[in-house]
């Protein structure tokens, strides 16, 4: 109104918009309500709570991030605000699943995931899978091992090359880290490199039971599935990468900064796997003598 009033009668612009001059003076001086102050001290809480979350956040996690620091506020509110300010999480991709080529000879251990309660406490179930990152150098291949009751990832490797070396490689890492007690569920898809003599043995040493998803069921290892589709959304796709060693930074910075002890997990009350880790330990003391690490 004001800027049209520059170039055209203040009557005649009140005259076409249907207002009058009265209303129009009474609405410049009125003071803003409660809701819109609330809402100017709420926002600039919205943009820090979505910086943090690295930008991937929607407004469910924003919400459950501001409630974290006794912010009050409600999901739909938080929602409108990031709406109308044109702020928004990082959208998934259309899902695509990927069946693994098991067209091998070797012995397929039957599912157990798929028979057993799910797990109550960390190192009783861990799921593990591999995906592919492209980069100019040419394709680095990613495995991951993750605990199924506090979805952290608790070991990982990448390469160049997929052969049995790079599963047994995440897997030590996991070991190292976890000394797991024995009769632990290992559960992967049906690929050569989890079905390796060289694997299964590895298994063996540690006491863990094999596990393995149904032909063509990409679905038995959801939660793995879940966590490649969250990387690949909030990281992978958000830039063209040049090297391997570019890739690994970042993968390292991703998963043991932000993923493991960060990032809001919705399966876990929005809680990171680090702190919903930490809580058990605290709830139960015979935990605390498994050798964890955060």
């Amino acid at each position: 109104m004001k800027t049209l009033a520059v170039e055209f009668p203040l009557a005649q612009v009140c005259r076409m918009l249907g207002v009058s001059r009265s209303g129009y003076y009474k609405w410049r001086h009125r003071k803003p309500s409660q809701r819109q102050l609330a809402n100017e001290q709420l926002w600039p809480l919205i943009v820090e709570a979505w910086n943090e979350g690295r930008k991937a956040y929607g407004s469910p996690r924003v919400t459950r991030a501001l409630k974290n620091k006794n912010h009050r506020c409600g999901r739909h509110r938080v929602a409108r605000l990031m709406r109308q300010n044109g702020l928004r999480g990082l959208q998934r991709r259309a899902f695509r699943p990927r069946t693994t080529d098991s067209d091998h000879r070797l012995p397929i251990a039957p599912n157990r995931l798929k028979e057993c309660p799910p797990p109550s406490e960390p190192n009783q179930v861990w799921v593990s899978d591999i995906t592919y990152i492209a980069t100019a150098e040419g394709w680095l291949y990613l495995a991951a091992v993750m605990d199924l009751c506090s979805r952290k990832i608790v070991g990982w490797a990448t390469a160049d090359h997929l052969k049995t070396s790079l599963v047994q490689q995440a897997l030590n890492r996991a070991l190292t880290h976890r000394r797991p007690p024995t009769g632990l569920l290992h559960h992967s898809d049906r690929g050569s490199q989890y079905a390796s003599h060289e694997y299964r043995r590895l298994l063996q040493a540690h006491g863990m039971l094999s596990s393995m998803s149904a032909a063509g069921h990409c679905y038995d290892n959801a939660s793995m599935e879940s966590f490649f589709s969250t990387l690949k959304t909030e990281l992978i796709h958000c830039r063209h990468w040049l090297t391997h060693a570019q890739v690994n930074l970042a993968l390292f910075d991703y998963v043991e900064t932000f993923y493991n002890r960060q990032r809001l997990h919705s399966a876990l009350n929005y809680q990171p796997p680090a702190q919903f880790e930490e809580q058990r330990r605290r709830h139960n003391p015979t935990q605390r003598q498994l050798a964890w690490t955060n």
